[in-house]
């Protein structure tokens, strides 16, 4: 069950710039996930806003372009703009805005103040995003969340598979992230197997890397 506002009800606001705005008032993260869910599947737009006037707070969700932005700052807004590599990265952005606003995104990627920094290539982004993490425990806790989204454990326990089936041209920021973030961390990456997908990355298993990844099972 999820963790109830407190204080609650929260209000806010869903807009794709039509005029149509949906107000919703809900109880839970959960409740104005389902909501946005909604109103996010029942249109077609380039552009999904929501806002948290109360906290000054929104989320700009960019599907066609692969971008989303966070603004904080009712008087002097502040936005940050993050490039994502997959269209299916929108919505757990937005629940990550729901259960903890602007800074629950804080390590969903590498958000930068100026747009065009996006344009740098995915592997730059990456390595850029990786060099942020200057400790064992941030670097591990950052593996972990990569791996939570994409990552199995091999049926012989022996290895973490990272991107499970997916292509080599898929996330390749966040495949770049990794592969220094377990360089590192001295985590030892093997070959993997014939006839795994090209964009898998396996490592064997690691002590510290099963305890950070069961907090993510």
């Amino acid at each position: 069950m999820a963790r109830p506002y407190a204080p609650g009800p929260k209000q806010f606001v869903f807009s794709v710039g039509d005029g149509n705005d949906q107000k919703v008032s809900v109880g839970d993260a959960q409740a104005a996930y389902v909501a946005f869910s909604a109103f996010f599947r029942d249109r077609d737009s380039d552009v999904y806003t929501i806002g948290d006037e109360p906290a000054g707070q929104s989320l700009v969700l960019m599907p066609g372009r692969g971008v989303i932005v966070r603004v904080e700052g009712a008087d002097r807004p502040r936005s940050e703009y993050l490039r994502v590599d997959r269209g299916n990265r929108h919505l757990p952005g937005a629940m990550l805005f729901f259960e903890n606003g602007h800074a629950g995104l804080d390590h969903f990627g590498q958000w930068f103040s100026d747009p065009a920094d996006l344009d740098a290539p995915p592997e730059t982004r990456g390595a850029v995003r990786a060099a942020a993490f200057t400790t064992e425990a941030a670097a591990l806790r950052e593996v972990a969340r990569i791996w939570a989204d994409s990552g199995i454990v091999d049926p012989s326990d022996r290895y973490y598979v990272f991107f499970d089936s997916h292509d080599a041209g898929d996330d390749r920021a966040e495949r770049a992230e990794l592969l220094a973030l377990i360089e590192f961390l001295g985590i030892e990456r093997v070959d993997a197997p014939a006839g795994a997908a090209a964009g898998e990355v396996w490592v064997r298993t690691d002590a510290r890397l099963a305890a950070a990844c069961a907090r993510w099972s």
